[in-house]
């Protein structure tokens, strides 16, 4: 499996686990949108990697876009959807004054990081030359 694949692999993978932890009466919400962000990170990180650019270890959506937009100008759509998730790497995560984000938030960063990941594997199966 080539590198491109592996990333797209765990992109799906963190999205799976989302729509799973919103499910049901007892949903974990901040587990939930926590994968949010890992998708859409892990979607952008393989495209990178598919145009055999070098992974940088970071987080920032927005940074993430912005070095795709360098290859692809339309990857500059995603800005603002990869800024609202962005911060879902961190918030919820520790103890704070909001412990868990509503549900329909949760539901909004789903579809946004399927909205990338979506983005990304037709740019990768229909590379621009």
């Amino acid at each position: 499996m080539k590198q491109h694949e592996v990333w797209l692999v765990k992109a799906e993978n963190d999205l799976k686990s989302a729509k799973k932890l919103i499910e049901g009466d007892d949903p974990i919400l901040d587990t939930a949108i926590y994968h949010t962000q890992q998708c859409a990170e892990k979607a952008l990180k393989a495209y990178l990697s598919f145009l055999q650019k070098p992974i940088q270890k970071i987080h920032n959506l927005g940074l993430l876009v912005d070095l795709c937009s360098d290859c692809d100008k339309d990857f500059a759509a995603l800005l603002d959807d990869a800024e609202e998730l962005s911060p879902y790497d961190t918030a919820f995560r520790y103890p704070d004054l909001i412990l868990e984000p509503d549900k329909k938030d949760v539901s909004d960063a789903i579809e946004k990081s399927e909205k990338i990941l979506y983005f990304v594997k037709q740019k990768i199966r229909r590379p621009q030359i």
